[in-house]
């Protein structure tokens, strides 16, 4: 083998190769969307599966939870399996799977049987979290990863926007039956951009042997990190799923108007994580930036709380940007997880914190409507704002680490050189 290159600064690379990442990017986008659309855009149709099941508030938490739950029961094995057989073969035979599994929820009868529906399509669809991120970071250098990963997670919120739009006319057209099988058509178009786009890399990348890491599962530090993000994840799961029960119950919106407010956090949400990861690439750090976005989303749910009962435009206006904060800070968790692991353990790594963060946050939506039961809208937001302050604060010895491991960078060896 010859002597290792050394990685060529962002956007020094010509030809083919320059090409296909953007290839690479827009197939990690797209299959990336259509599984978020399960998890971001079933809260828009919250209402009518709450009336249509006659479920309380906590209930329909849980149901909305089913496939979150799905997702991180299943993540470390999807993201060791990405690592072992490759990212397009695990993404295209899971999300495919999960879509026809969508499609049947469409035609069950029990509640029970939809949420167990739902808890084996968030298993299945789960592969392309790791693959999809593991494909990007393989093609990307640390200069423009920020911002690669950061558009690639934006296809989260994309997934979320685009149903929150598609399911609610979906059902009134077709009821809940329409949406699932909607769904379900989401899933398998992911499957095939998946088979067909997430390429492998051009060069091997090999993991950073000087600076003595142990594995993804006894990385302290990359535990750490994927306990912050399940607290911030918390806000992200409950305002997701009651910005439209809170917004037409609470403040009587119509359907039409919340589901719109709920697209438009999705949507700037979305562009906050591009952003975000740019002004990362500049300064080279994810922490120090994502500790910021969890300080300034504190705020946000406070000023929610206070607005709670107040005029509508600045409450919708706080709302919106509470709602858009927690969104923006994943992109940045994501980078940070895979650049700390390494590209060899990029995509167990991913799982780990996959699933840390849904641990963490799987009774957010149950925990949230039972505040709002017991005590009130107000007073729940209050308790909410609450967990993002502790991630934040417990993000802050890993931006030492984070610099201390940045120095260990990967090199990508052509495999033609081997």
């Amino acid at each position: 083998m010859r002597a290792a290159r050394p990685e060529p600064p962002a956007g020094s690379s010509s030809g083919p190769a320059s090409n296909l990442k953007w290839v690479v990017l827009g197939a990690g986008v797209l299959s990336q969307a259509s599984m978020s659309s399960l998890h971001h855009g079933l809260p828009s149709i919250g209402p009518l599966l709450r009336s249509g099941f006659e479920l309380s508030l906590a209930q329909t938490g849980l149901v909305l939870a089913a496939a979150n739950i799905g997702t991180m029961s299943m993540m470390i094995l999807c993201g060791l399996a990405t690592d072992r057989f490759g990212e397009r073969l695990v993404s295209g035979v899971g999300l495919g799977t999960a879509g026809l599994l969508m499609v049947l929820a469409g035609f069950a009868d029990s509640v029970l049987a939809v949420g167990a529906l739902l808890f084996l399509a968030g298993g299945l669809s789960a592969v392309t979290i790791s693959a999809s991120g593991r494909s990007v970071m393989a093609w990307f250098s640390r200069r423009e990863r920020g911002l690669a990963l950061g558009i690639r997670q934006m296809s989260v919120t994309l997934g979320g926007a685009l149903a929150a739009m598609a399911l609610p006319f979906a059902a009134t057209q077709w009821g809940v039956r329409g949406a699932f099988v909607t769904l379900g058509v989401f899933f398998m178009f992911g499957a095939i951009v998946a088979a067909i786009g997430l390429l492998p890399p051009p060069h091997r990348v090999e993991a950073p042997r000087a600076a003595g890491l142990p594995s993804p599962l006894r990385d302290r530090p990359l535990w750490r990190l994927a306990l912050c993000a399940g607290l911030f994840s918390c806000a992200q799961t409950a305002v997701g799923s009651f910005t439209a029960i809170f917004l037409t119950e609470y403040r009587g919106f119509s359907l039409a108007a919340a589901a719109t407010a709920f697209a438009l956090i999705q949507i700037g949400g979305g562009a906050a994580r591009v952003i975000a990861g740019r002004l990362s690439d500049r300064t080279g750090e994810r922490v120090p930036q994502m500790r910021l976005h969890g300080f300034v989303l504190v705020l946000l749910l406070g000023s929610t709380a206070l607005l709670a009962n107040g005029p509508t435009m600045p409450l919708v206006a706080a709302l919106l940007l509470a709602g858009i904060f927690t969104l923006s800070w994943n992109g940045l968790a994501f980078t940070a997880t895979a650049e700390m692991a390494g590209y060899a353990r990029s995509g167990q790594a991913l799982g780990l914190q996959g699933t840390i963060m849904r641990i963490v946050s799987a009774g957010a939506g149950v925990g949230f409507g039972l505040a709002v039961t017991a005590f009130s809208w107000p007073v729940a937001f209050v308790l909410l704002a609450l967990f993002p302050l502790a991630g934040a604060l417990l993000l802050t010895p890993l931006i030492a680490e984070e610099r201390r491991r940045s120095a260990h960078t990967e090199v990508p060896v052509r495999i033609s050189d081997s």
